[in-house]
């Protein structure tokens, strides 16, 4: 992830806390210097590291962040993140922000790692969604990666993607996918929703590249994957829970769709000391 994908995001959070000053830090303290550590409370994946670091050196550039792990590491209760020195004011100052982002990414990324080891041995393989927050795509989906998952699109011109309401505007799957061949190139790839095996078997019959199976049981996706047979990836989606995860990849899906990934995680508890 470069830092010109953050850089802006990081700004605009700072703004959140800052455009009226620090009345409790600037009453306190003037050019004290510090050391403080990032530590966390319990066990997950870290995520954001160099996103908590462009927080603290757009607050103050003599603030230094010295990771001690990296992104996707695993961590446990009292484990160190990351060794911060500089004004303490400054230090103060990036905190909240540093560990908002920290926090809600390494929430991310340990809910992907638990995801992507329940698919272990299975050929399939967990991705994300666009449920995401608001303004903060790029890092949720970064997390998401490193915690082992993968990202579906990113956005609306990323691919197409033929869903119930495109099909009913339309009138038919058929007839959408006419419409979308007539109007793109042919680098596009095609993904279609498919609710039953009627509209399986009608995807298939147009050529699409990836086939979402939406709401489906576990029964219904084993036969769907029968009948495509490789001839198009096949995508399971809609209310996979957790515990549904390894029966669902071992219908033989190719991909299994979470929106849960980046909007039902708990952020990881984390806290910053000055020592």
């Amino acid at each position: 992830m470069d830092i010109l994908q953050y850089r802006g995001v990081v700004a605009t959070a700072l703004a959140e806390d800052l455009s009226f000053g620090d009345r409790t830090t600037d009453s306190i303290f003037s050019n004290e210097l510090a050391t403080a550590e990032i530590v966390t409370r319990e066990a997950g994946v870290v995520a954001g590291l160099a996103v908590a670091a462009e927080t603290f050196a757009q607050v103050d550039n003599r603030v230094l962040f010295n990771a001690v792990c990296a992104d996707g590491d695993s961590i446990k209760p009292g484990d160190c993140l990351a060794k911060i020195e500089g004004p303490i004011a400054s230090i103060l100052k990036g905190e909240r922000t540093a560990l908002n982002f920290l926090q809600r990414m390494s929430g991310i990324a340990s809910m992907a790692r638990l995801a992507a080891e329940q698919l272990a041995g299975t050929a399939a393989k967990v991705t994300d969604t666009r449920k995401t927050t608001p303004g903060l795509r790029i890092l949720e989906k970064y997390a998401v990666r490193v915690g082992g998952g993968e990202n579906h699109r990113f956005h609306l011109g990323d691919m197409v993607l033929i869903k119930d309401n495109h099909i009913c505007g339309a009138g038919s799957i058929t007839e959408a996918v006419s419409r979308v061949r007539k109007n793109t190139g042919f680098t596009v790839k095609i993904e279609v929703e498919a609710a039953s095996m009627e509209e399986v078997m009608e995807a298939l019959s147009c050529k699409a590249d990836i086939i979402m199976l939406d709401n489906m049981t576990s029964e219904e996706m084993s036969q769907a994957v029968k009948v495509v047979a490789k001839r198009a990836l096949v995508e399971a989606s809609g209310g996979i829970t957790f515990s549904r995860l390894r029966e669902v990849a071992e219908t033989g899906v190719d991909l299994i769709s979470l929106g849960y990934l980046t909007h039902g995680y708990r952020a990881l508890d984390l806290s910053l000391n000055v020592v």
